[in-house]
Formats: structure tokens, C-alpha cells, sequence
């Protein structure tokens, strides 16, 4: 297996930078923000942030693509792309909710191989690189991290963004069916139930929509922890519209409530 270490290196500097921006323009009350086609807010922390991704990319990785949510760009091919999200977790940050990040991934051969989550807010940042394995770096130091050892549904604690979007985009019946089946559930949503499952804090996280930048950087922070990641049909991929997160052990049980019509 090549080694990413160089690229993971990277990474960690394309987040201090977005670090040094995004903490910036926190609660700033000259905040720029417009809706995007899709409805969805963009700042103007977003786009600064994913410029200035760019351009040190341009720089020092001049033969790599990149795509990111704000400037666009493919994430599919077997070459080498990075792929940003220069905030996860805008509607937070633009209404002083300090849970957001920036959400960094290599993807190389069609799959992720580096990631980077830095939560600036909440004091930490995950990062994974494959067959390096998943760390968190906080107050209390930088510490290898590991998926749970629950392996029944009953004793299962369980998170999603928006139980609305079940019913636009999946199925609401097949999410609550999940639900009824685990110990608790609650909505962390976004970048952090992933970093949460890979921690072992949670045991499964599921969204019914996602973006391929949405979850390229958890896809590798969790399986790097022990875990599994995949689309709601099982596929092991990052642009499937869709994802499921698990400690591997309770992946079977979870996809199989999940496929009901």
C-alpha cells in the first residue's frame, strides 16, 4: 500500500488555513450570505475558504484535481482528487452554532485515502490516512481512535441529520424502523456523527442525501477506526447519494431495516 503521509501533512496545513479563516468570520456581523440553486446558504467564509484550499493545491499539487461544494469539480475517476468541503455544517456556523468544519479528502483510484475533519469551534480535528489508521487531536492531546464493540441493534446508539429528509429522499418509515430497533437516537448531524462513530461514541450514523464532499473525509475516518462505510444499497462508496456508517458489527442488522420499502 503507497504511503499518504506527505499528503496527509498537506492536508493538516490546508486546514490550518481554513482554521484561520473560518474562526475569522464566526459570528462576524458583516457575514456575507446568499442561497445557492439548491436553496441550500453559502458565507463568504465558504468561498474564501475553498479558494484559498486552491490555490495552495495549484501550488504544491499542481497535477491533482480538485472538487469542492462552492468552486465545483468531479470527485469520480481513478486519478488523484482532492475533494473539500470548505464548511460542513454552514446552517450552524451561520447562526453561531459552533459545530461545523472543514472536511479535507484525497481520493485516489476512486476511493478516499486521506481525510481531515477540523472542527476549529469545538477544539479538534480527526484525521485518517489508509492503513495509517484514525486520530483525534484535542485539549487532551492526539490519540488513535477505534470504532465501538456493540453488536446488537438493541443496545445501539444511533444518529442522522434530519429525519425530514427520510421522507424526501429515502424512505421514513424504513429510519424509524431503525430507530425502534436501536437504544437511542439523536440528530448530530453532519461532519460530527461520523467522527462520533469512529471515536466509538456512537455506533451508527445514517443519512438519507449527502453530497460526495459531504462524507469523503468520514468514509476514510471511519473505516481507518475499524468501521464500515457505505451507500444505503451496501456499497462501499462516498458519491452514492446516500450513507451508512456503522462499528461494522451492527452494518448487516442497520442495511437490512434500512432496504425496506
Amino acid at each position: 500500500m503507497p504511503s499518504y503521509s506527505d499528503d496527509l501533512d498537506l492536508a493538516g496545513r490546508l486546514a490550518d488555513a481554513a482554521d484561520a479563516i473560518t474562526s475569522a468570520r464566526f459570528r462576524a456581523l458583516d457575514l456575507d450570505v446568499r442561497r445557492k440553486p439548491d436553496r441550500t446558504p453559502v458565507t463568504d467564509a465558504d468561498t474564501a475558504v475553498e479558494d484559498a484550499i486552491r490555490a495552495v493545491l495549484a501550488a504544491e499539487r499542481p497535477g491533482d484535481g480538485v472538487a469542492g461544494e462552492e468552486r465545483g469539480g468531479s470527485a469520480s475517476g481513478t486519478g488523484r482528487t482532492w475533494v473539500v468541503d470548505p464548511i460542513d455544517g454552514t446552517k450552524n456556523f451561520l447562526r453561531g452554532v459552533p459545530v461545523w468544519a472543514t472536511l479535507i479528502a484525497l481520493v485516489d483510484g476512486g476511493a478516499p485515502v486521506v481525510g481531515v475533519i477540523s472542527a476549529p469551534l469545538l477544539g479538534r480535528r480527526w484525521r485518517a490516512a489508509a492503513g495509517a489508521g484514525a486520530w483525534v487531536a484535542d485539549a487532551s492531546g492526539d490519540r488513535r481512535i477505534s470504532v465501538s464493540g456493540v453488536s446488537s441493534l438493541e443496545d445501539a446508539y444511533l444518529s442522522t441529520t434530519d429525519l425530514n429528509s427520510w421522507t424526501e429522499y429515502h424512505s421514513r418509515e424504513a429510519y424509524l424502523a431503525l430507530t425502534e430497533a436501536c437504544w437511542e437516537t439523536r440528530a448530530f448531524g453532519d461532519f460530527w456523527h461520523y467522527c462520533l462513530v469512529a471515536e466509538g461514541a456512537l455506533d451508527l450514523a445514517a443519512e438519507a442525501v449527502v453530497n460526495p464532499w459531504d462524507v469523503a473525509a468520514a468514509q476514510i475516518l471511519v473505516t481507518e477506526a475499524g468501521g464500515r462505510f457505505t451507500d444505503l444499497t451496501g456499497e462501499p462508496r462516498f458519491d452514492g447519494g446516500n450513507a451508512l456508517a456503522s462499528n461494522a458489527a451492527l452494518h448487516p442488522a442497520a442495511l437490512a431495516l434500512l432496504r425496506r420499502p
